[in-house]
């Protein structure tokens, strides 16, 4: 049953990470594009570091940077009193109080936890690519279109979510969903962060002999837990390039794009 559940687990990543990465990604373009010096170099330099950084680097290792960020806070608030060095050599030591999450807490709190730093760093990640979609997307909107809201009066707030955001979802989606592709397949890296997914049950259970299915012994059977990965994620896929070919046509009605020029076409 937690083998089955496991697939839960992964669905439910993606649709929390999905909008989460998305709204970094949004919020890093539109910082990019800023005409505030400083919060332009933000932008960018979150576009920039964050993808020119391998992946692997990230779930290994900020995901430990930043539970320690969230217990070395704590343990300024709690512990005040704290004389001993937080850095004990490779140990990071903090007071009982500061643990997240607290030892005493039941085990669902710690696996929601880990959870949840997985799909923080999934977020911070891949809303960095995201961002670079978007930063492209809206400077694909003609600039005749931003010339002419000017001209008819409206603010550059009005201008920038009445003509620029509801236009550049169209130069956005091609990169988006493959985007949406590479989240998919790197659903995988939850093992590495410690979250019992997929993978890691398709490992325990395939195993001739593993405490997690020990009272059945059997011989060596990961070739078809991960033959049932393998069709889970080309039906996922499937289903996902369907769903973006139709959106697509939906954003892609009374533009002035290729595929809205198709589409005129094929009515006339």
């Amino acid at each position: 049953m937690a083998f089955y559940s496991s697939f839960a687990t992964v669905l439910v990543l993606l649709a929390i990470t999905a909008p989460v990465a998305l709204l970094f990604g949004f919020a890093g373009a539109t910082a990019a594009r800023s005409r505030f010096l400083p919060l332009s170099l933000l932008g960018k330099g979150y576009t920039a570091i964050v993808r020119g950084v391998p992946d692997i680097v990230f779930f290994m290792f900020f995901v430990i940077a930043l539970d320690q960020a969230f217990e070395y806070l704590r343990h300024k608030a709690k512990c005040p009193d704290w004389s001993e060095p937080i850095r004990q050599g490779n140990d990071f030591v903090v007071c009982a109080q500061a643990k997240l999450p607290l030892s005493t807490s039941p085990q669902w709190v710690h696996e929601t936890y880990g959870f949840s730093l997985a799909v923080l760093t999934f977020a911070i990640v891949f809303g960095a690519f995201a961002a670079n979609v978007l930063f492209g997307a809206m400077k694909a909107v003609p600039r005749a279109q931003l010339e002419t809201a000017e001209a008819y009066g409206m603010s550059h707030r009005q201008t920038f979510w009445r003509i620029l955001v509801p236009q550049m979802w169209v130069y956005a989606l091609p990169g988006l969903s493959n985007l949406w592709m590479i989240l998919i397949k790197a659903t995988p890296l939850l093992f590495l962060l410690g979250v019992e997914d997929i993978v890691y049950w398709a490992r325990e259970l395939g195993a001739t002999k593993s405490p997690k299915f020990s009272d059945y012994p059997h011989g060596n059977w990961h070739a078809y837990y991960f033959f049932g990965l393998l069709v889970f994620y080309l039906m996922l896929t499937s289903v996902s390039e369907r769903v973006f070919k139709r959106i697509t046509v939906r954003l892609s009605h009374g533009q002035a794009t290729a595929a809205g020029e198709a589409q005129r076409k094929a009515a006339q």
